[in-house]
This record gives structure tokens, C-alpha cells and sequence, in this order.
């Protein structure tokens, strides 16, 4: 079970590397930062741009890497309006955990049996009961927004060579899955239907945040530019409307 569990793992000694590596070479405004986690806290670097850029820039950081992921999904994440923590928690919590062997294709970590495709999983939501059905909920919800946040162009490519659903199928899906896990008694025993709730009412805001952050700092060599374009401008217009 994925839970927004990255954030609670940062304490003081955190806060101090960022002042630090924020005031690299700038004795002044690594003062400024220190002062600002006495008053703050921790979250006030964390939401500092200015972090995003010494971490991407600075060489030999001894940070951890769930620090630098949680950043860059959370500056991300802000850039498209969606300020609740507890969804950049979770969603790099998500992209951590699904990065590893083929963990995106199983609804848990115990769990063998993997999913390829979003139809299984609603025929599959459809025979369960309890936690099963819980867990292949918020599967739904998880595995549309990696797909359609991590992998766009690999989703548009399909819709264009095979005529496969786009990416807006894969929103509503995602959505709804989320919907569906917040209203169980599992998401409210573990705390999290607020947090389903959240990601679902923002399902397409994360769904272009994490188009960002792929494009930018995993896939930066190989992304289509023309498509990269075409979903800016799409995230424009909806801004816009």
C-alpha cells in the first residue's frame, strides 16, 4: 500500500543541509535561510524555489534522493496551483515506489498478480470485496496517473498508431479510481481519503505537473518537443477557461 510517507522522514539536520546548500557562497543568505527554518520550519525551504535550483545545480549533495524527489514534485506541483502537501507526499511517494522492478503492475507489494492494462483492473474491481477492492481502486487511480504523468508521449503515440484511448480517458479513470478508494472504509482506517479526495479533484492539474517534471529531469534527451508543446499550450487553455 503507497502512503504519503516521504515528508515525515525529513527533520532538522535536513533544514540545515538546505540552509547550507542555499547559501553556497553567500554567507548572508545562507543566514537568512537557517533564520527562516527557526521561524517556519522546515516546509517554508522545501517550497523555496530557489532549493529546487541549488539542488539540480549544486555536485556532491548528501541529501537523501526521497528529499530531492519530494522538491521536485512539490515545486511542480505548486507551479499548477495544488498547494496540499499531503498530495506532493503522496504523489512522490507514488513515483518512488513504482520506480522500482515492476511494481507499477501490482496493486501492492505482496500482491503477484500484475495488471497491464486499466480494463483488468475494473473487471477486477468488479469481482472484489474489501481490501481487494479497496486496493484495486486506488490502483486505478495510481497506475492512470504514472502512466499519463510519467509516460504521455508513449500514451499519444499508442492513440495514433493504434487508435487507443487518450489521455483524457485515462484522467477520468484515474480520477474515478481515487474517488471511488476515498469513499472505503480502508482509505478512512489509514487516513486517506482526504488525501484521494484531494488527488482526484486535481487529477489533470498533478497529471500536467508531472508531464513537467518528466520532461525536464527524467526524460529531458528523449521527450518529443512538438508533443511537450502541445501539452503546454493544452494546460494554457484550460487555465484560461
Amino acid at each position: 500500500m503507497i502512503l504519503p510517507q516521504i515528508r515525515h522522514t525529513f527533520d532538522r539536520t535536513h533544514g540545515q543541509m538546505l540552509a547550507d546548500l542555499l547559501g553556497r557562497g553567500d554567507p548572508e543568505l545562507r543566514e537568512a535561510a537557517r533564520a527562516r527554518l527557526e521561524s517556519e520550519g522546515l516546509d517554508a525551504l522545501l517550497d523555496d524555489p530557489r532549493v529546487l535550483n541549488a539542488l539540480l545545480a549544486e555536485e556532491n549533495i548528501s541529501l537523501p534522493p526521497s528529499l530531492i524527489f519530494y522538491v521536485l514534485v512539490r515545486q511542480a506541483l505548486l507551479e499548477r496551483g495544488v498547494g496540499d502537501r499531503a498530495t506532493a507526499d503522496y504523489v512522490a511517494s507514488l513515483l518512488l515506489a513504482f520506480g522500482q522492478g515492476n511494481r507499477a503492475y501490482r496493486i501492492s507489494e505482496e500482491a503477484k498478480e500484475e495488471y497491464h492494462y486499466l480494463v483488468d483492473l475494473v473487471v477486477g474491481m468488479g469481482e472484489a470485496q474489501g481490501r481487494q477492492a479497496f486496493l484495486l481502486r486506488s490502483h486505478l487511480g495510481n497506475f492512470s496517473l504514472w502512466l499519463t504523468g510519467i509516460f504521455p508521449d508513449y500514451l499519444e503515440s499508442r492513440t495514433l498508431r493504434r487508435g487507443a484511448p487518450g489521455i483524457r480517458y485515462y484522467e477520468q479513470m484515474g480520477s474515478s479510481g481515487f474517488r471511488l478508494a476515498s469513499k472505503t472504509r480502508e482509505a478512512e482506517a489509514l487516513g486517506m481519503d482526504q488525501v484521494f479526495r484531494e488527488v482526484s479533484d486535481a487529477f489533470s492539474e498533478v497529471r500536467v505537473a508531472l508531464n513537467r517534471v518528466s520532461d525536464r529531469h527524467l526524460w529531458r534527451s528523449g521527450a518529443d518537443p512538438v508533443g511537450r508543446l502541445l501539452r503546454e499550450v493544452a494546460a494554457e487553455r484550460e487555465e484560461r477557461s
